[in-house]
Formats: structure tokens, sequence, C-alpha cells
């Protein structure tokens, strides 16, 4: 076989698609995943249910009789993700065993490399000028990121001599959005809601983004470094510059509307009660900020990336405020389309526009 084995899962997500992409040139990609890729790509892909011992069993019978024992670089993607926040046993179904059911089918095979997308919410946040590195203390608040530190152990415990790298990603998003809290925050100035002038925290705190070509590159580069690398490498992987809530407001109201948009510190404790009532309502929209939310809204993540600097030779293209032009212009230009693909709900008034056009 002249090509050399890459396994992905995921790998019809929105970072599994372009990294099988990218790597499909110079590898065999096989990749993992609940559904198949959007466009066609020199890759073979499996129907595996991560959270069935039997379902990963069988792929990976098809894979070593296919494709033989070895495998140059697993890149694990796939993992159970809500952003309701609601607690759910998929986390550890999917995310937690099913990357102990990976490690235990690779366990007898020549795997070369195990690399995890981690995030980087598995860590305390910090405040502004304070930068978080991979040795700052973890603290994960909810489900999601709670599901990634208790998987990060079972890799730890369980990779043996396969080298493990564990990369804690920062929010991703591309030109068209595709980032849950960015496309939310954009449909509220966009549709000139209430909630879109209020915000239940410090005005000054952010976290860091990065763009999804950037984590692209990471992983590549990861791939491709797989020999340099520590047998045990954790990096953290986001942009250099965090921007506030407050300037993401006035950058969008810009775009927008050609003029600043005003936004102003709600208390706590009455952002709950009106976060709870819209809940209990039921209101026509859909409600985005949900009362656990609310606690969290000013943590704050800055990162210090010297390490996948140092191991990786990543440092990233793109920068969140650059790239929100061209959001904001995929969102004039085809409203209805840029909220199909942030999964947004679409309003009344807006469908209407749409069978007028047509």
């Amino acid at each position: 076989m002249d090509k050399r084995i890459v396994l992905i899962t995921g790998s019809s997500g929105l970072i599994g698609h372009a990294v099988a992409r990218r790597l499909s040139t110079k590898y065999q990609i096989v990749g993992f995943d609940h559904e198949g890729p959007p466009e066609q790509i020199d890759s073979d892909d499996m129907f595996v249910n991560l959270g069935s011992d039997e379902s990963v069993q069988n792929a990976f019978h098809i894979l070593r009789a296919r494709w033989g024992m070895e495998i140059d670089s697993v890149v694990h993607l796939a993992a159970y993700y809500d952003f309701s926040g609601a607690p759910s046993k998929l986390y550890d179904q999917v995310t937690v065993e099913g990357t102990g059911r990976m490690l235990r089918e690779l366990k007898d095979m020549q795997c070369h490399q195990f690399i995890f997308s981690s995030t980087m919410l598995v860590h305390a946040p910090s405040e502004p000028g304070q930068e978080i590195s991979e040795d700052w203390p973890l603290k994960p608040k909810w489900a999601y990121p709670k599901s990634k530190v208790k998987t990060e152990n079972v890799i730890l415990e369980q990779h043996g001599d396969i080298p493990a790298v564990v990369l804690r990603i920062a929010g991703v998003y591309d030109q068209f959005c595709h980032s849950i809290p960015i496309a939310h925050q954009i449909q509220r100035i966009y549709e000139r809601r209430l909630l879109g002038h209020v915000f239940p925290g410090d005005l000054s705190h952010g976290q860091s983004f990065v763009h999804v070509d950037d984590v692209v590159d990471a992983i590549v580069a990861a791939v491709e470094r797989r020999d340099e690398l520590p047998r045990e490498l954790t990096a953290l992987i986001g942009e250099q510059t965090t921007y506030s809530y407050g300037e993401l407001q006035r950058e969008i109201g810009e775009l927008l509307y050609g003029k600043d948009w005003k936004t102003i510190a709600m208390p706590k404790s009455l952002a709950k009660t009106g976060a709870t009532l819209e809940e209990a309502l039921h209101l026509p929209h859909d409600q985005f900020i949900k009362p656990w939310m609310i606690d969290i809204a000013d943590d704050h993540y800055e990162l210090d990336i010297a390490r996948a600097k140092q191991y990786l030779g990543w440092i990233p293209a793109h920068d969140l405020r650059e790239t929100l032009p061209a959001m904001i212009e995929a969102l004039k230009i085809d409203p209805l389309r840029f909220y199909e693909l942030n999964k947004l709900h679409i309003p009344h008034w807006m469908e209407a526009q749409q069978r007028k056009a047509a």
C-alpha cells in the first residue's frame, strides 16, 4: 500500500472533514462517524457508534482486515456535545467510555500516535491580562468539559505504548460562523432583540476562539511531527488575542448597522429570573441563554500558546475580529442560509421575506 493510514473519528464534522481533506493527499484516511461526509474525498468511512462495544469492535475488525495492523495516527474528534448544559449519560457512553473502547482496540496494533481533541474549558477561568497555560488548574464547570477531563484521564491511564497528544482547543469558528455562542450573539443583534442589549456579566471579559483552518493546521502539524513529539503532550490551541464580550458587541453592531451597539451589564439575579421565565413561557424563538449559563457568563479565557509554538511550530493565522466582517457579509447576502448553517431558529418575518423575494 502506497499511503499510510490515518484514522479520524468524527470524520464528517466541521473539523474532521477539513482534517481528512488536508491529509488525504498523503495518507489513506479511514473515517469513523455516525454519518457520511458532506462531500466525497479520498477516504473510506464507516458507520461507528462509539457508545457500543460491538460497533467499535466490528469497525476495527474491518479496518484490520482491509488495511492491516499499522496506523500512523488516530485523530480522535468524536464526542457527545449538548449546549443545553444538561447532564446526559451519553457523555460517559460516547466521549469517555468510547475513547476507552478505541484504546483497547488499538492496544494490539502498531499505532504510532493518538491525538485527542479536548477543550480549553477544562481549565479554571482567568482574569484579563492573565494567560492560562497547560499547567493552569483544572476546573470544568458543566457537563461537556467535565467529560473531557474524564476522557483525558482515561487516555493517560490507558494509552500505554501509544504516544498521546491532547489538544485543548478554544471555541472554533469559520467565515460562516459555525460557532454556537457567536452565532446567537449575532442573531440577537441582527433581530434587534432586547436581550441583545444586555449581558449578565463583566463586559470586559471574553474567551479565546480559533479558526477551523488553524485547528486543522495544528492537527496536521501533530501528525507530521509525531516522531519528534514527547510521549505525552498537552497543548492549548487558540488565538493569542481574546476579545471581550463588549468589544464583540460593538463590532457586530457596527458591521450590521454602521453605529455603536449599546450593551449594559445586567445583575445576574435579574438575568436568571428573566431566563427562567423565558424558559417557562416557551416563547416562539429559541431560548439560547439558559439559567445555568448566567453563572459562567463572565468567565474569562486568555491562552498562553507557547507550548503549541514550541512543539508543533503552530501560530494561528486568523483573527476573530478580522473574520467577523465575512460572517456578517454571509448573513447579509443570504440570511436564511446563515440561520440554517448555524442551526438558528428562523423567525416568521424572515420566512415571509424569503417567500416575497421568491
